[in-house]
């Protein structure tokens, strides 16, 4: 089978675990396989790196998958970078920190050697002030580091893995079956539309007919679904003739599509195409070619690490050892926890105090409070 071919088949089953989330564990083990890795997951860190959870995941011990929840996470380098990565950009661990560096962490010689993971290689699928959403590649000793290749290959398959959590979690469902996807979906807050090639609505949910009726940034012009804005409107008219010839023809395309309109308020449309796979079925019974969700959207905000990096001027070794201040203790610990030299933490703690004007370890982390409290809503 050739790698196009592979691809195609993977994206479908990607695209039929947005609908059943039973299928996530055996799809992410053939992503993690098509890129080159072992362990592979789909979760979720706080954006005060103190909780995180995983979504599915494939590959990884249940026991190591529990220690790194519930004491990993805090001293995991390769994650606290990715508050800093753009969307779907694949990032390893050479893009955050030295390799040697990382070889001398807790982390690593705790965590990933005893399972022989000798690389981390991950994408941002979503971010917002609470949370960072991953999907992670665990590259095992016999895969060796990251390498063009692999990056190469993960940025053909993430797209596609964000649209699919993406309405996944827009319509959060536990179950559901594709034959009955216009009954099972009726109940969504989410405004749900089956459409043709030509964009024509040939079913909505009750959220959907609301959306319409209120005109603000969808409506129906002669039984076609159309954006109030010209540019949304474009494209979403050519990602549903695009979803008529299936998961790879839609490509990258309307993941996450903004629809401007009257209205103070911000709406995204997330297109799943229903022409391959376990969702063909749905498709064929209502004569449509795609699903269209579309649901409020919250402000883009950064996240409070984000932030503070940013607010002065942090380098990515300075926000570790302030995180791990944060979250692990004193100097010592903070050494011990990164593998470095206490007289290293030491300098680094030293540009921390200058940067922030900060006079002690305490008050760095009433400043890292502060930024949380005032970005994380009630």
């Amino acid at each position: 089978m050739d790698e196009s071919q592979r691809l195609s088949e993977l994206i479908g089953e990607v695209y039929d675990a947005a609908l059943n989330p039973g299928l996530w564990p055996d799809t992410l083990g053939r992503a993690g396989h098509f890129v080159g890795g072992r362990g592979v997951a789909l979760f979720f860190k706080n954006a005060s790196l103190k909780t995180g959870g995983a979504s599915y995941s494939h590959g990884i011990e249940p026991r190591f998958k529990q220690l790194y929840f519930d004491h990993y996470i805090k001293l995991d380098p390769c994650t606290t970078g990715q508050f800093f990565a753009e969307l779907e950009v694949p990032t390893a661990t050479a893009d955050i920190m030295s390799y040697d560096e990382f070889l001398q962490t807790r982390f690593y010689k705790e965590w990933a050697h005893p399972q022989g993971f000798v690389d981390f290689m991950a994408s941002i699928l979503d971010k917002s002030v609470a949370t960072i959403a991953i999907f992670g590649v665990h590259r095992h000793e016999s895969d060796g580091i990251a390498d063009p290749e692999s990056r190469r290959r993960m940025r053909l398959i993430v797209p596609h893995i964000r649209r699919a959590v993406l309405i996944g979690n827009t319509i959060d469902l536990k179950t559901a079956e594709s034959a009955s996807l216009a009954d099972t979906l009726d109940g969504l807050s989410a405004g749900m539309f089956l459409v043709d090639a030509a964009a024509h609505i040939v079913h909505a949910n009750t959220a959907g007919h609301a959306l319409l009726k209120t005109g603000t940034v969808l409506r129906a012009v002669a039984g076609k679904l159309a954006a109030r804005d010209a540019e949304s409107d474009r494209q979403l008219s050519q990602i549903c003739l695009d979803s008529a010839h299936g998961d790879v023809a839609i490509g990258v395309k309307g993941i996450a599509l903004p629809l401007g309109g009257h209205s103070d308020k911000r709406y995204v449309a997330h297109i799943l195409p229903l022409t391959s796979g376990s969702r063909r079925r749905a498709g064929t019974a209502y004569a449509a070619v795609a699903a269209v969700f579309v649901h409020e959207a919250g402000l883009d905000r950064p996240s409070p690490p984000e932030v503070i990096a940013r607010a002065f001027k942090l380098t990515p070794t300075e926000l570790r050892v302030l995180m791990a201040i944060v979250e692990v203790g004193g100097v010592p610990e903070v050494a011990v926890a990164l593998g470095v030299a206490e007289s290293t933490t030491k300098t680094h703690l030293a540009h921390l105090f200058e940067k922030t004007g900060a006079r002690r370890q305490v008050d760095l982390v009433k400043l890292f409070a502060g930024f949380s409290n005032i970005l994380v809503p009630p």
